[in-house]
């Protein structure tokens, strides 16, 4: 059973590549079975349809995330210091090239053309990512520890539509330092005025 699940795996993980690398329409399950290295029957076998393997592998990124924040949570009391590490964390990320960009900001900017089920996984993301953003921005304003501008949801809106936007520019200008060049005043401004 276990090498069901791993090809399972590979075939998500390659997938993922795939989708960062160019959106939804940009592979077929061939691409996949060439990277894999099985047929395409294979891939039908563990999901069905190119619609089925898009809503897997974004229902997956989305239980990564979300464990993701709740270690932050558990780890950095902090909520300036969360916000720092979860930027931190996408900037190794591009620096090392090992998730240059969040899949699901990829896949909103195709809405229009995604199939409803992953269309409501995607939406399901940024609304768990905009909650727990607004959820640390209040508890920075209440501790003193971060500076909002507007409310904390505004707040939490632009903060996740900058990180989302510097990932853009990275890429656009093929510099994944440009990343840390975005969100660095982000964060400072935020930062509690002393």
């Amino acid at each position: 059973m276990t090498n069901v699940s791993s090809t399972a795996d590979d075939i998500l993980t390659c997938a993922r590549g795939l989708i960062i690398a160019g959106g939804y329409n940009g592979f077929s399950y061939a691409d996949v079975a060439e990277v894999v290295g099985i047929r395409k029957p294979s891939i039908h076998h563990h999901f069905a349809s190119k619609v089925d393997l898009v809503r897997t592998l974004v229902s997956r990124y989305r239980a990564e995330a979300e464990a993701g924040l709740a270690a932050l949570e558990r780890n950095i009391p902090d909520p300036r210091d969360q916000l720092k590490s979860y930027v931190a964390y996408w900037e190794t990320c591009i620096n090392d090239a090992t998730a240059p960009f969040c899949v699901c900001a990829l896949l909103a900017s195709e809405l229009p053309i995604l199939p409803e089920e992953v269309a409501l996984e995607v939406r399901a993301h940024f609304r768990a990512l905009a909650s727990w953003l607004t959820s640390v921005m209040e508890r920075g304003k209440r501790k003193g520890r971060l500076h909002l501008s507007g409310t904390a949801k505004v707040e939490a809106e632009g903060f996740m539509a900058t990180v989302h936007g510097a990932m853009l520019s990275a890429r656009a200008y093929g510099d994944p330092k440009i990343f840390g060049v975005i969100t660095a005043p982000l964060l400072d401004r935020l930062s509690a005025r002393h």
